[in-house]
C-alpha cells in the first residue's frame, strides 16, 4: 500500500502507430479518422494519419497492431477509504484491479465508508482534506484518484466551503449520505460549493447505508447538484415517474452505475436518447459496495448500454470519458486531442466471441480484451489480468 514511485509523466517522445480504430471520447465526433498519436512528456502532442504528423526522434515506438485506442476510462462514482483497502468488503487491491479494467481516473462520491466517519463539522472538513491530500500522493499503478468529497452535515456554513476549497478540496460527496437530506438546506450548501469551484452530486433512490435516506425527485431537483448520482439506484431505484421527472425537468448530469438497477438505467438512457441529451449521461460503478468490488464495472456497463440501449458503442464510450471529464471539469483528460494527458487504453475484440469487429462485439454484449494501459504517456500495464484475451495487442517495438 505504499505510494507508487513511478506515477510521474513519461519523459521524451513516444509514437503510437498502426491504430486500427481511434475512439475520441468526444460525443460530437466519437470516432477519429486517425491512426497515429504522438506523445511528448506525457501529453498528446499530435493526432492524425501516419505521414501527416511528425514522428521522428521518438524515444519509444508502440505498434498498436490494428487494435483500438480510447481515452482512459473515468469512474465517476467510487467510495475510497484508506489506501487500496476497502472496509466494506475488507479487501485489498481494489484500485489496482480497477486499473486493469481500463479505468485511469476514479472520482470519490464521498468517503462514507471510513470507519467511525466523523459527523461534526471540524471532523467532516478534516477527513475531506486528509483524503484529498493522501490520494493525491497515493497512486497504485499510476491511477489518478480524485478524493476528498465531504459528506454534508447540518450546520455547515459558507465559510466551511471556502476553507475546504482553499485547502484543495474540489468535490462534495453525495447529498443525502449524511445529515443533510432536505432540498432547501442541500440547495444552499451546493450553491456555496459551486461558488468555490467544487463539483457535487445528489444521492438518488432508497437508502444505501445506515444513516442515509430516501432521496426522491423533489429533493434531487431542488438541490440541483452537478450530478444526479446513481439515477438508476444505489442500489434501489426510484419509481419510473420520478425518474422521468428528474430527466425532463432537470439539466444536470445523469449518472448510470454498475451497482444499480439495469432496467432503470436503460429507461434513463432511452429518455436521454429521445431528448437528444446523451451528453448528460455519465457512468460510475458505485463501488466498493455491498455487492463487492467490480474491476470491470465500467466496461461491463458500457457493454450493457451498447448491447441493450440502442446507442452506438463508440457513443457509449463517451459517457465514461469525455462526458465525465466535462462535468467534473477535468480539462486535461477524457478526450484524445492535442494538449490532453496521454491516458490511453489499447483494446480489441475478445478472442472467440461474436461479432465481426470490436464495435459489433461490444454491441452484442461481449467484453473487450485490454492489451495495454498508458497513463501520462507511461505504459502501466501490458495485457489486463482481468479481461479476456484480445485478438490483437500492441507491442513496444523501439525504446
Amino acid at each position: 500500500m505504499s505510494s507508487d514511485p513511478q506515477a510521474n509523466p513519461a519523459a521524451g517522445k513516444t509514437v503510437i502507430r498502426n491504430i486500427g480504430l481511434m475512439l475520441s471520447g468526444d460525443i460530437a465526433r466519437p470516432i477519429l479518422d486517425a491512426d497515429t498519436i504522438v506523445v511528448v512528456d506525457g501529453r498528446i502532442a499530435a493526432v492524425g494519419k501516419q505521414g501527416g504528423v511528425e514522428t521522428s526522434g521518438a524515444a519509444k515506438v508502440i505498434d498498436a497492431q490494428g487494435c483500438v485506442v480510447a481515452p482512459g476510462l473515468i469512474d465517476n462514482h467510487v467510495h475510497p477509504t484508506a489506501g487500496d483497502w476497502t472496509p466494506r468488503q475488507n479487501q485489498l487491491g481494489w484500485i489496482d484491479s480497477t486499473l486493469h479494467g481500463g479505468v485511469t481516473t476514479i472520482v470519490s462520491a464521498g468517503e462514507a465508508h471510513y470507519p467511525g466517519r466523523p459527523r461534526d463539522i471540524v471532523g467532516v472538513k478534516a477527513l475531506g482534506i486528509a483524503a484529498q491530500r493522501s490520494f493525491s500522493n497515493f497512486r497504485p499503478g499510476g491511477m489518478k484518484i480524485l478524493a476528498g468529497a465531504p459528506v454534508l452535515e447540518p450546520g455547515m456554513t459558507e465559510n466551511d466551503f471556502r476553507e475546504l476549497a482553499e485547502a484543495g478540496v474540489t468535490l462534495i460527496g453525495e447529498v443525502g449520505l449524511g445529515g443533510v437530506k432536505d432540498g432547501p438546506t442541500g440547495r444552499q450548501m451546493i450553491a456555496w460549493a459551486r461558488k468555490y469551484g467544487m463539483t457535487s452530486m445528489t444521492h438518488t433512490g432508497g437508502p444505501s447505508i445506515p444513516g442515509s435516506g430516501r432521496i426522491g425527485a423533489e429533493v434531487v431537483l431542488e438541490v440541483d447538484a452537478d450530478v444526479v448520482a446513481h439515477i438508476n439506484g444505489g442500489p434501489t431505484a426510484l419509481p419510473d415517474d420520478e425518474i422521468r421527472r428528474i430527466c425532463e425537468e432537470g439539466t444536470r448530469a445523469l449518472e448510470i452505475v454498475h451497482n444499480g438497477n439495469l432496467r432503470t438505467g436503460l429507461f434513463v438512457l432511452g429518455i436521454a436518447k429521445q431528448r437528444n441529451e446523451l451528453d448528460r449521461v455519465i457512468l460510475g460503478t458505485d463501488g466498493p459496495a455491498g455487492s463487492g468490488v467490480q474491476p470491470l464495472g465500467i466496461l461491463r456497463t458500457i457493454c450493457h448500454l451498447a448491447s441493450l440501449g440502442g446507442v452506438p458503442t463508440e457513443v457509449v464510450f463517451c459517457f465514461a470519458t469525455g462526458n465525465t471529464a466535462r462535468v467534473r471539469k477535468l480539462a486535461d483528460r477524457g478526450i484524445i486531442e492535442a494538449g490532453r494527458a496521454a491516458d490511453l487504453v489499447f483494446m480489441d475484440q475478445a478472442a472467440g466471441g461474436l461479432g465481426k469487429d470490436f464495435l459489433e462485439s461490444l454491441a452484442l454484449g461481449n467484453l473487450p480484451g485490454i492489451g495495454m494501459i498508458m497513463i501520462d504517456g507511461e505504459v502501466r500495464t501490458a495485457r489486463s489480468r482481468n479481461t479476456p484475451p484480445a485478438i490483437r495487442v500492441p507491442e513496444v517495438v523501439a525504446a
